[in-house]
C-alpha cells in the first residue's frame, strides 16, 4: 500500500548544528536502506517559506502501523511530524495493480 507523506522537521534552538548534521547523515543512510527495502519510493521538496524545513514522500508498506513503525526509524523523526494519507487504488488509475 503506497502513503504519501508530508514530513516538516523542526529542529529544537537548543539543538548543536554538529547533532543537526550527524543526524541528518545518519538520515541519508537510512533512507538508502528503505529505498533498497522498497519502503521509500519517492522523495520531493515542496514550495516553503524561508526558514522552513519540509520533504513529501511517497513511502510503501503493508498497513498503516507498519508505516508508522518505518518511519520511527528515521533518526530525523525525533524533530519531525508527519502527516500520512492511506490511499487506495482507483479504478480508473492508469497503472495497473501490483501486489
Amino acid at each position: 500500500m503506497e502513503f504519501p507523506c508530508d514530513m516538516v522537521t523542526t529542529v529544537p534552538e537548543r539543538i548543536e548544528e554538529s547533532e543537526v548534521a550527524q543526524t541528518r547523515a545518519w538520515e541519508v543512510v537510512r533512507s538508502a536502506e528503505l529505498a533498497a527495502q522498497g519502503h521509500l519510493l519517492h522523495l520531493w521538496w515542496p514550495p516553503v517559506a524561508p526558514g522552513e524545513w519540509r520533504t513529501l514522500g511517497l513511502r510503501d508498506a503493508d498497513d498503516e502501523p507498519t508505516l508508522q513503525r518505518l518511519v520511527a526509524t528515521m533518526p530525523l523523526h525525533v524533530w519531525m511530524t508527519v502527516q500520512v494519507t492511506p490511499l487506495q487504488p482507483h479504478p480508473n488509475d492508469p497503472r495497473p495493480p501490483t501486489g
